[in-house]
Formats: C-alpha cells, sequence, structure tokens
C-alpha cells in the first residue's frame, strides 16, 4: 500500500478559478472561494481563523486541505540617504533571497528576486556566484510585496522583477504571479506599473509578447557584438544579439510597449566610443530606451565604473540620436543591489 501524499497545497500560488474548483470540490458554495481570495490577497491575512465571515468549522476544513505560506525577515538594511530598504527573507526551506523598496516621486517600487540564485552566469552580478538553488512559487514572489507592505506601512505602487534570478527562466510561476497580482478580485495591480528585467531567453520573449500583459520588458543588453557579450553573459552563446533583437522587434510589435536596454558600464570593457556607435546602430529605427548603469564592485570580479563614466557614455548616445538616461542610484550605504546581501548571510 502506499503511503497518502498528505502535503498541503499552497493557497496563495492558487488563481482564483482554480481556489473555486477546489472549493466546489470540499462541498462549499463557490462564492466562499472569492471571500477567502479577497481576505488572502486585500487584507492579506496570515491564517483562517482571521476569516471572520467563514464558519469555524470550515476554516478548520481549510487549514486541513491548504496551508498560507509566509516569509521570515532575517536582516532589514534602511539606508540613510534615501529611504531605500532592503530585505533579507527566509523561506519556508530555510533559503534566503533579497527584496529591495525604494521611494520614488511617484510612489514605493518594490524590486523582487524570482529564484533563489541564478544560473545565468553574468559575470558582473552577484546574484550567480551563489549558485542557483530553486525557482521561487508565484506565493513566494507574491509574499514579497504582501511581507515588505505589512512591515514597512507602505503601499507599492510598482514592481520590478529585477532582484536575484532570471524570471524568464521561471516562466511559469512568473507568469502565474502576474496573474495573482493583477486579478481585479484581489491585489489588482495594472500590469503597466510592472517591469520585467531579463538577461535574454529569447523563447520566453516570444511568449510574454503573446500574453500582451502591457508591462515593460527591460534587456539586460551590456554589450553591442557577439563576441564582446558572450564573454559577459553565457545566455549569448545560446540567444545571440541577432536572435535577441529580433524577438524584441516582435514584442514591441505585438505589445506596441518600448523596451527598456540595460546597460552595465564596465571600465575598459564596453564603455567606448566604438561601443556607442554600435549600439546607436543596433538600436536605429526601434521603439526604445537605454538604462546605463555604472556597475556594482563585487569582491569576486575586477570590474568597475562610476557615474562620471556612465554620464560620459549616456552623453556619447544622445549625441547620436539615442533616447538613454543613467539610472539613478538608490541605497549605495546598504548595497541595496541584489545578491550581495544574501550572500554574506549564507557563507
Amino acid at each position: 500500500m502506499t503511503e497518502k501524499n498528505t502535503e498541503k497545497i499552497d493557497i496563495l500560488s492558487l488563481s482564483l478559478s482554480e481556489l473555486e474548483d477546489n472549493i466546489i470540490l470540499m462541498g462549499e458554495k463557490k462564492f466562499r472561494a472569492k471571500q477567502i481570495w479577497q481576505w488572502l490577497h486585500v487584507k492579506k491575512v496570515k491564517n483562517f481563523d482571521k476569516m471572520s465571515n467563514l464558519s469555524a468549522q470550515f476554516r478548520g476544513k481549510l487549514s486541513d486541505v491548504f496551508c498560507i505560506k509566509s516569509l521570515i525577515i532575517s536582516k532589514r538594511l534602511a539606508s540613510d540617504i534615501d529611504n531605500t530598504v532592503k530585505y533579507l527573507y527566509e523561506l519556508p526551506d530555510g533559503n534566503h533571497i533579497e527584496t529591495v523598496m525604494m521611494e520614488y516621486n511617484h510612489g514605493y517600487s518594490l524590486c523582487v528576486s524570482t529564484q533563489v540564485g541564478c544560473k545565468m552566469g553574468c559575470q558582473f552580478c552577484a546574484s550567480t556566484i551563489a549558485g542557483y538553488k530553486r525557482d521561487l512559487s508565484p506565493s513566494e514572489i507574491l509574499l514579497q510585496l504582501y511581507e515588505t507592505e505589512r512591515d514597512s506601512d507602505k503601499k507599492v505602487s510598482s514592481i520590478v522583477l529585477m532582484g536575484i534570478g532570471e524570471p524568464l527562466d521561471n516562466y511559469k510561476n512568473v507568469v502565474r504571479f502576474l496573474d495573482i497580482l493583477s486579478d481585479k478580485d484581489g491585489y489588482n495591480m495594472s500590469l503597466r506599473h510592472v517591469s520585467l528585467s531579463t538577461c535574454g531567453i529569447v523563447p520566453r520573449i516570444y511568449d510574454l509578447a503573446d500574453k500582451n500583459y502591457g508591462l515593460t520588458l527591460s534587456v539586460s543588453l551590456h554589450a553591442t557584438t557577439n563576441a564582446k557579450r558572450s564573454e559577459i553573459m553565457p545566455v549569448n552563446n545560446k540567444y545571440n544579439i541577432n536572435e535577441l533583437m529580433t524577438a524584441c522587434r516582435y514584442y514591441f510589435n505585438k505589445t506596441k510597449r518600448r523596451i527598456s536596454f540595460e546597460y552595465a558600464l564596465i571600465d575598459g570593457v564596453n564603455d567606448s566610443k566604438e561601443q556607442a556607435v554600435q549600439l546607436s546602430k543596433l538600436l536605429h529605427k526601434t521603439q526604445s530606451h537605454v538604462n546605463i548603469i555604472p556597475v556594482n564592485k563585487i569582491k569576486e570580479r575586477k570590474f568597475t565604473s562610476n557615474r562620471k563614466s556612465a554620464v560620459k557614455f549616456r552623453d556619447m548616445l544622445i549625441d547620436l540620436g539615442v533616447n538613454a538616461t543613467v539610472r539613478r542610484t538608490l541605497g549605495t550605504d546598504i548595497d541595496a543591489a541584489c545578491g550581495q546581501l544574501r550572500r554574506e548571510y549564507e557563507i
């Protein structure tokens, strides 16, 4: 006789329709699912006992079938410069991820992680050095938002999927997260307030375009030739620049949403006038924007750059007719770039 699987269902990872199906299977009325959904995603309760418009008997049945996951704050760093707050969250299995809340004029933006570690191997990135452990579930991505709002007592107005991990390498769970996040009966965030950053998983860019979510696609380019890009971004060996740019054009044509190209500037690697000219040719006649990022210092690498060199490269691009800006640097006193706190904590 095989042992019965008694693992509880991760309720925060279910869509509303899936929750409805489960509630009906339990012999309850379908409308109960929407009540539970709003307790979870509007009031953000952490246990079934708080669902006061449900009977005690029904709450007990829910507790037998489902679990409500939670995250634990292992470390919280607050910047004295610009109110940036960096969280190190412990997951239910003991792994750790990072989340960063940033304050802008338009409100608070949250940078969330999508994987425990990263397998993409970008040479300038701290996240990949600690190695890939696993994908995050939809609930674990979502809980970074809910737990941060609970702790900070602030409302987040935009989400950036640019923390630890490659979102399109965890495509199925990320799409589920986006569907739950934007559900009109739940948190109800417009996906126009969401930005997704990818190193260039070409097949998933096509899939995402066909979803037509309306979110902003941010593509980590970082070099203008295949030889140079492959040196610092191994993903280019599988999906080269030509394939990537073709996918980006498809994304724009399908969604009509301007693409942001991330360009981590590295002194002596990708900061020359020649690189600027090549970049202007690559992006010619595209609806795009270049976001120049002074590369973050990490102790395992010798890559460096600074805001002065980033401004110089931006000015070269503008002179060549490219829409370009230098990313505002936030949380410099707490090393707010993702990956560093997790490595320090787990070493």
